[in-house]
């Protein structure tokens, strides 16, 4: 159980860190006008948000923190 906290942990605080620096993106598709069968959509790729990013930075240290410290 400590090793798979631990390794979740530093899988999650990766992640936050990818997130953070702004690397990781999504794509938003959003109608524009529909006329009929006929769709005006528009794609547009964005960032997700940073501190998105932070918060997996805290809980995936905190998992290292509480996995490391857990007594078997």
């Amino acid at each position: 159980m400590r090793a798979g906290l631990i390794v979740v942990g530093i899988i999650i605080a990766a992640l936050g860190i990818w997130v953070a620096l702004g690397r990781l993106t999504y794509n938003d598709n959003e109608t524009k006008a529909q006329l009929g069968p006929i769709k005006v959509q528009a794609s547009e790729q964005k960032v997700v948000p940073q501190a998105l990013g932070i918060v997996g930075i805290v809980v995936g240290a905190g998992l290292v923190i509480a996995g490391a410290m857990r007594k078997s």
